[in-house]
């Protein structure tokens, strides 16, 4: 009888521990992104590569710098800069020899999500 007792604990307390841990790992670790912004963000930050190498080009081969709808039309980047993954893109270009490019969440559902830019030093912001 006192083994089944001690048999009834062990199983209690491992049944415990199985459901702390399950719990812990199904969150992830602390302040960590949802898997789906995580991805977003990371396709975000290609797309603003893409444009800032697009306008190193367009630079090269016009002498200035354009905003994100010439550079389409230009042929330079594929893809418009309204609406892709929920987040809409801009160039500020500043007498033609300098640019910022920013894409900011144009979602409704990714109201919280970051606001990204690059300029001409090819470094990426995070706000």
């Amino acid at each position: 009888m006192r083994a089944a007792g001690g048999l009834l604990g062990l199983v209690i307390v491992m049944a415990i521990i199985w459901f702390v841990v399950k719990s812990q790992l199904s969150q992830g670790p602390a302040g960590a992104q949802p898997p789906a912004e995580t991805i977003d963000v990371v396709g975000v930050k290609s797309d603003l590569l893409s444009i800032a190498q697009a306008e190193r080009t367009y630079m090269a081969s016009h002498g200035s710098y354009a905003s994100v709808d010439e550079l389409q039309q230009d042929g330079s980047i594929t893809f418009s800069g309204a609406g892709r993954r929920g987040y809409n893109y801009t160039a500020e270009v500043e007498g033609g020899q300098h640019f910022t490019i920013t894409a900011r969440p144009s979602d409704p559902a990714k109201a919280g999500w970051p606001t990204m830019s690059i300029d001409e030093t090819m470094q990426i912001a995070q706000q």
